[in-house]
């Protein structure tokens, strides 16, 4: 083992212990998390200073420690995997939860992009000179200190610490018991990788250790936590939308349609259709729901494509009058209009115009992402512009409602609320505006 390698497995050892709770020592709960945020606004100001070129050294460190420690990645996630299975998680979850070399390489893939976007840091949003001489710009600055709360998706872990590294916060996490051996390891590398670029490694900390009682403290600890992120499920999400007193950028379920008009091409319906469903059906961005309009002839086909990727159909009545022999499915209730099904379920309804459609979607969305597939061009428009919804997608897949797909280089979340950010959170939604006016002795009439 060269030195190089051995002092990184030296400060990565450490760094775990550091991250690691110790054994049977009690802990008052609320001033060890209301530290932790002490820390990161400590940490917060030496990256709010931090220019690009060491942002971006620090993010391709994580990337390269990941790999350095896949093995140990992996080992951990399997813990957490077999302890899920041994609970009886089920496969959307156990799914989210998994790590592999391949997503890995995607969580590497993703800080290499990052690190190759522009800071959005000083960016100047708008900037005049007044006709009194002063010069005025509105710019991008970090938000300073972000929290998020999040259920089994260690990925996670590395996303958002990454958007906050290059954004200039500091974030403090809480990832769910469900995960809790993978997202102990990752940071340690996390942490790891800061020192060794000359970053705090208190610009990634966890109250992890803490449980449910760490995560309700860090919801009162305003003034301390600028913001704060749920993402995960609606139990979760509304918990910490009623009871935080931190400032929330509401994250929402995903309950997505997919509308297919009477001018729909069925080879295209197909394709999409089955992306949208089948790719990786425990995301948010799955389609949940298929409206068809009743002139289209495009049902049978999609109902056996469907059917033959292991697609369970909830159906109205006249769906299912419409589906091919052999085909299965059971009749669709309210309760189905409403779920989001994170698998191989999928919600089909038969309409007869693009109103019954429209009102149908805003009935029973989330306001997460909505989509069209048609070859005509003034249903496409008033769609997009009737639809009140995040995404708003025409002949494509729902799949591409995500940071990574268009362009932010990943993403902390999908925002369902209407301030600030909305849609995929990347690095401009985790800054806000600082107004910064300059004269040259300019006194108020």
């Amino acid at each position: 083992m060269t030195d190089t390698v051995a002092h990184r497995e030296t400060a990565h050892a450490a760094a775990q212990e550091a991250a690691t709770p110790a054994a049977a020592q009690p802990v008052d709960v609320e001033p060890a998390v209301l530290a932790i945020g002490d820390r990161a606004r400590v940490a917060s100001r030496a990256l709010g200073r931090a220019n690009r070129a060491s942002k971006d050294r620090a993010l391709r460190a994580i990337g390269g420690a990941l790999r350095e420690h896949e093995s140990g990645i992996l080992a951990a996630n399997e813990k957490d995997l077999e302890a899920g299975r041994e609970n009886g998680t089920s496969k959307a979850l156990l799914d989210r939860l998994a790590l592999t070399p391949a997503r890995i390489d995607g969580l590497v893939a993703a800080l290499e992009n990052l690190a190759g976007l522009p800071d959005p840091v000083g960016n100047v949003v708008r900037g005049q000179t007044l006709p009194n001489g002063l010069r005025m710009r509105q710019v991008n600055v970090p938000m300073g200190v972000v929290a998020a709360i999040y259920e089994a998706r260690p990925n996670v872990t590395v996303d958002i610490a990454g958007l906050a590294l290059k954004s200039g916060n500091a974030v403090i996490l809480r990832g769910g018991s469900a995960a809790a051996n993978t997202n102990r390891e990752l940071l340690a590398i996390l942490r790891d990788a800061l020192v060794e670029v000359g970053l705090p490694a208190d610009a990634v900390q966890s109250v992890d250790e803490y449980g449910r009682a760490g995560a309700e403290v860090l919801m009162k600890a305003r003034g301390r936590v600028d913001v704060l992120i749920p993402r995960g499920g609606r139990e979760l999400i509304q918990n910490v939308v009623l009871n935080s007193t931190v400032p929330v950028i509401e994250t929402g379920e995903g309950n997505v349609h997919i509308f297919v008009d009477e001018s729909a091409d069925e080879a295209m319906a197909v394709e999409i259709l089955l992306n949208a469903k089948t790719q990786r059906p425990s995301v948010c961005n799955t389609v949940e729901t298929l409206l068809v309009h009743s002139k289209s002839t495009v049902l049978p086909a999609l109902a056996r494509a469907l059917s033959e990727r292991g697609v369970r159909l909830h159906v109205d009545g006249r769906s299912m009058d419409a589906l091919p022999a052999g085909v299965e499915a059971v009749a669709a209730t309210d309760l189905d209009w409403a779920t989001e099904y994170m698998d191989l379920d999928l919600a089909v309804g038969t309409v007869d115009s693009m109103d019954e459609a429209l009102e149908h979607i805003r009935r029973w969305s989330t306001g997460h992402t909505e989509a069209i597939i048609t070859n005509d061009l003034r249903n496409a428009e008033r769609f997009i512009a009737e639809i009140d919804s995040a995404a708003v997608i025409v002949n494509a897949s729902t799949r591409f409602t995500d940071g990574g797909e268009l362009g932010l280089g990943a993403e902390v979340g999908i925002s369902t609320q209407k301030l600030h950010a909305r849609g995929p959170m990347g690095l401009t939604e985790l800054t806000t505006t600082k107004w910064i006016v300059q004269g040259e002795g300019q006194v108020r009439a």
